[in-house]
C-alpha cells in the first residue's frame, strides 16, 4: 500500500486502534506473546495488504481475523524457536523412544479404524496448520455447529477403541 496515496489512513488507524487494543489484549495471553507485539504485527499486516473491507463491520471483521492469524503464527513460532544460549534437550533413552513410537502407532491405527468422517476430523483437529473450527468445517463440508458434537462422538469412539488396547486406570487414577 502506498501511504502517500492513502489519505484516509490516519482516520483508519484512529478508527481501528481501540478494537485492535482489545482484540490483541484478549488473544495475547493464549499466544504467549505481549499484546503490544501482537498489535504491531497487525499494523504491519495492514500496511502490507490492501485496506480492509468497506464499512466499520468489514474493517472489524478483517481486524479480528488478522489478530487471530497473527496469534496463531506467534504460537507456532514459539513452539519452534529456542532462546539463544539454551542447551538442547537431552535425548530420551532408546526404550522410551520405542515405547512412545508404539503408542503413536496404536493411536494412528485406532484413528484409521474409526467409522465415517472421524479419521478426517481427527486429522484436521491435529493438523499442524492449527485450523479454526470454521476452517475445519469448510474443509470437511459440514456445518460449524455440528463440528463439536461430531468431534465428541469421534473422541468417545476412539476412547472406547483404545480402552481395550491401553491399561485402564484403577481407583483414584492409579494404574493397575
Amino acid at each position: 500500500m502506498d501511504l502517500r496515496r492513502e489519505p484516509e489512513l490516519p482516520q483508519l488507524i484512529e478508527e481501528l486502534r481501540p478494537l485492535l487494543c482489545a482484540e490483541a489484549a484478549a488473544e495475547a495471553p493464549a499466544a504467549g506473546v505481549d499484546a503490544a507485539d501482537l498489535e504491531q504485527a497487525v499494523w504491519v499486516r495492514l500496511l502490507e495488504q490492501a485496506p480492509p473491507g468497506p464499512g466499520p463491520s468489514g474493517r472489524a471483521r478483517w481486524l479480528r481475523r488478522a489478530v487471530r492469524a497473527e496469534a496463531r503464527l506467534a504460537r507456532r513460532r514459539a513452539r519452534r524457536e529456542v532462546p539463544y544460549g539454551t542447551a538442547p534437550a537431552p535425548t530420551a533413552a532408546p526404550e522410551d523412544a520405542l515405547l512412545h513410537g508404539e503408542s503413536n502407532r496404536a493411536l494412528r491405527s485406532a484413528v484409521a479404524r474409526l467409522p465415517g468422517r472421524c479419521p478426517e476430523l481427527i486429522a484436521a483437529l491435529l493438523s499442524p496448520r492449527d485450523l479454526t473450527y470454521r476452517e475445519i468445517a469448510g474443509e470437511l463440508g459440514i456445518s460449524q455447529g455440528s463440528l463439536g458434537p461430531v468431534r465428541s462422538r469421534c473422541l468417545g469412539c476412539l476412547r472406547r477403541m483404545l480402552a481395550g488396547e491401553v491399561a485402564a486406570p484403577g481407583p483414584w487414577g492409579k494404574e493397575r
